[in-house]
């Protein structure tokens, strides 16, 4: 489908709410869940200490398999913050680049058909968002650019951290997405937005070093947190989704 500037795109068979509801604070939960996007471009403006405190307070009380609570968390803002990009800018320039914690998308090569399917969910998010940045495919630099821009967490006043310790095993990372989804959600309700984002896994020396995360734990996910800039055209994208039939096997019903 053909991306216009200005205009949301939802799922097939699922309207999204209209623009105004991204703006203000939600009004339940089905519409936390319908405006929550990622956000790439926020405004200056701090969020409360108060506020952020109270998200994630609530946030932990995510759902845990075993009440195991894997996540742990390192919220930074200000100083701290600045420090933090400032030092990753500065690795960048030199070309100090790290070694990743891990691979972030899967590797279904040789598979044509997990290829396509997931590949081409991944192909088309980065179609339209660089569409939505007025950036052309050839513009390695223009995306480049915009890919660093994860690493100022998108200009958002808040940046989280998640990590885990090393010991733990894939149903706890499942526990961990419970935990940034719920955050997420919440930030909806005090009219914020978020943007998760697995590219700080590609800086974990320098991200343990400023945050004070240890050895024993792995940097699995930052979250940008704040108040998105909708005058950016790179908000006004949302993600499509596959269609229902195409994820979920209903067994068991009666026809309708």
């Amino acid at each position: 489908p053909n991306f216009h500037e200005g205009e949301f795109r939802g799922a097939p068979g699922l309207p999204i709410p209209p623009r105004a509801k991204f703006h203000g604070k939600a009004d339940s939960v089905s519409e936390a869940v319908l405006t929550r996007f990622s956000a790439r471009a926020f405004l200056p403006t701090s969020v409360p200490e108060d506020v952020v405190r109270e998200l994630v307070t609530r946030a932990v009380r995510s759902a845990s398999g075993g009440n195991v609570q894997p996540w742990k968390v390192y919220v930074c803002v200000g100083d701290k913050r600045k420090e933090l990009v400032d030092a990753v800018a500065d690795s960048m320039q030199k070309g100090n680049m790290e070694t990743p914690e891990y691979d972030v998308y899967p590797d279904s090569s040789g598979q044509v058909k997990l290829e396509a399917q997931y590949h081409g969910r991944r192909a088309e998010c980065g179609k339209d968002m660089f569409a939505a940045m007025g950036l052309e495919r050839g513009d390695r630099a223009g995306r480049m650019k915009a890919m660093a821009r994860n690493w100022s967490f998108f200009d958002a006043p808040v940046g989280i951290m998640i990590s885990a310790n090393r010991v733990m095993n894939k149903p706890q990372w499942g526990d961990l997405g419970c935990f940034i989804t719920t955050l997420a959600l919440l930030a909806r309700e005090q009219g914020l937005h978020t943007c998760f984002q697995e590219a700080w896994a590609m800086w974990p020396q320098t991200t343990a070093k400023i945050l004070g995360i240890p050895d024993d734990e792995m940097i699995w996910c930052g979250v940008a947190l704040g108040y998105a800039d909708f005058e950016k055209p790179v908000n006004s994208l949302v993600t499509s989704r596959a269609p229902v039939e195409e994820v979920v096997s209903f067994l068991g019903f009666s026809k309708l």
